[in-house]
């Protein structure tokens, strides 16, 4: 009984095979389709390795929410030269509730304002601005490490180092402020703010500058800020530039890195200072930022495998399956002509048998 029930089940399960195999004998392998065969297999191998290379790769994902951390310390990191000898010059962070920030983070040391490297930075400033997804490649390219120590650029005598490079960093309060360097070194004044600049002579002033480095947040090696690698020339002593900048919190989660940082963009003017024209102002570089209520999570993400291996058998059975049916209809329609080829031919030969033959009559 039970053996009857087995050989039951078994019937049961081949009468629901879906894929019923054909014997050898009713097979018949032909020239086309063996070349049929031949360009499937290699497009199925060249289409598999292209979709093993997207399956390597990443992109980069933008989401936006609200910046709910409003408490927390805004990070300055600065690199700037400045044509001005250090102890003419000063530079601090007075923020939107007029607190003056101490400078204490903040390095002076003479320089050479005029470099070569810079120019590699503006080139690379100018294909951002016109390939935005560069700046895919520059996050994924990012690496958390200890930004390497700048090397002595130049090896001349203290008499030519005519130059102020200020650089390093400063804390200052989450909210809009003013970063400035102008004439004098600031004190802290019960009214407001000020620098002693009395005692700096006006033709003296020169405030063509470089900024190789400018940045908010952690500083992250392998991230290039808009502000990098900017070079102005000051004609007139008493001139003013100023840099509108705002700040977006940014959330920079890679591979290779997870880090809280934040990007900037920014606009800028500058103009001469002359009272006599109307053109009112105090000499110096202003950089005047304002911080954005919405954060951007940028995330590197990855094609899953099991996506992949979707992708790959949807290329495979499709290609197979096309090319089958391609194979049938082509095969289909040669049957066809060949068949009505014959069919006249035939019908040519049967209309010319049936022409009687045409008799003469001899008169004897």
């Amino acid at each position: 009984m039970r053996r009857l029930t087995k050989k039951k089940a078994l019937t049961l399960v081949k009468e629901l095979d879906a894929f019923p195999k054909v014997p050898e004998s009713y097979v018949e392998s032909t020239a086309s389709g063996g070349t049929v065969s031949l360009i499937a297999f290699t497009l199925m191998a060249v289409l598999a390795f292209l979709e093993f290379f997207v399956y390597r790769d990443t992109w980069m994902k933008y989401e936006y929410e609200v910046d709910k951390d409003f408490s927390s310390k805004l990070r300055i990191n600065v690199d700037i030269t400045v044509a001005m000898r250090c102890q003419y010059i000063g530079a601090d962070v007075l923020d939107l509730a007029e607190t003056m920030v101490a400078s204490d983070g903040l390095k002076y040391e003479p320089f050479c304002l005029f470099s070569v490297t810079v120019r590699t930075l503006l080139h690379i400033q100018e294909r951002l601005k016109v390939e935005h997804s560069l700046q895919d490649v520059i996050f994924k390219a990012a690496i958390k490490a200890v930004p390497p120590a700048q090397p002595e650029r130049y090896s001349e005598s203290p008499t030519s180092l005519s130059a102020c490079r200020i650089h390093g960093h400063l804390y200052v309060n989450k909210v809009a402020g003013n970063f400035h360097v102008t004439v004098g070194k600031s004190i802290p004044h019960p009214r407001g703010h000020a620098h002693l600049a009395a005692l700096v002579s006006h033709d003296t002033y020169n405030f063509s500058h470089r900024i190789d480095h400018l940045s908010f947040g952690e500083a992250i090696p392998g991230i290039i800020s808009p502000l990098d690698g900017t070079e102005k020339i000051s004609v007139d002593p008493n001139h003013m530039f100023q840099y509108f900048i705002t700040i977006v919190p940014t959330k920079l989660k890679t591979y290779k890195v997870s880090a809280e940082t934040h990007q900037y963009s920014v606009t800028e003017q500058d103009r001469a200072i002359n009272h006599a024209a109307g053109s009112h102002g105090v000499s110096g570089i202003f950089m005047k930022y304002d911080i954005s209520s919405l954060m951007v999570k940028v995330t590197e993400q990855h094609m899953p495998l099991w996506q992949f291996l979707i992708r790959l058998c949807g290329i495979i059975g499709g290609i197979f399956s096309t090319t089958g049916m391609v194979h049938s209809m082509v095969g289909f329609l040669v049957d066809v002509i060949c068949c009505r080829f014959q069919m006249g031919i035939y019908r040519h030969l049967k209309a010319n048998s049936e022409t009687p033959v045409p008799t003469e009559n001899y008169t004897q």
